[in-house]
């Protein structure tokens, strides 16, 4: 007997497909661009029909900066994992720098674009502080669970979130290029942020 095709794979389910369209839009247009009704346009499907899942524009761009959260915490934590704390907070920091290398675009959305205000978004908040909840559970590690009560370990952690940050988005931005700096000082210039940053920490660690 003739054997039958492969059965086509199903469509996206609708929810799926909008926060799919929504990324190519921001992609495309940039985020002030981005609407229900020109989702439902990119699918091919009626004006209403985001509306199912998304009832504004705000919960759908909510959903969209969780998924990166969610991705963004999947990176950190495929890091190499390392017995000593210094060694692991040093992979989490290139871990970190090589995401936001990687994808600029899901990085500005994390980082660089006001939270939508009309939507209640309780798990987008939960997926964000979670990937502060990483460097956290390092810098435990470094310190010692008895520093939480102190606050060492939030300050440590901004401390450590500012810098690579500012490293980041120097790395990212157009100025840098324009500085004529040698090729060798912007390749070391993430192992040296790294290497200040542990000094920095060991510092306020004797004081």
């Amino acid at each position: 007997m003739p054997k039958k095709p492969p059965s086509p794979a199903a469509p996206l389910e609708l929810r799926e497909a909008c926060v799919i369209a929504a990324q190519e839009v921001i992609a495309e247009k940039g985020i002030e661009n981005l609407s229900l009704r020109d989702v439902a346009r990119r699918l091919g499907v009626s004006h209403q029909a985001p509306y199912k899942h998304y009832p504004s524009r705000d919960h759908l761009l909510a959903e969209v900066m969780r998924r990166c959260f969610q991705r963004f915490a999947a990176h950190l934590d495929a890091r190499g994992h390392f017995d000593t704390p210094q060694e692991d907070l040093a992979a989490l920091g290139r871990q970190y720098l090589s995401y936001a290398r990687d994808h600029p675009l899901e990085y500005r959305l994390m980082f660089d674009t006001q939270w939508p205000q009309s939507a209640e978004h309780p798990d987008l908040l939960r997926d964000a502080a979670h990937t502060f909840d990483i460097l956290r559970k390092v810098l435990r590690r470094l310190h010692g669970e008895a520093a939480a009560s102190n606050d060492r370990v939030d300050l440590d952690a901004l401390y450590i979130w500012s810098t690579v940050h500012g490293m980041a988005g120097v790395l990212n931005g157009n100025c840098i290029h324009k500085l004529n700096l040698k090729r060798a000082v912007v390749e070391q210039a993430i192992e040296h942020a790294i290497v200040m940053v542990e000094l920095g920490l060991s510092r306020s660690a004797s004081t």
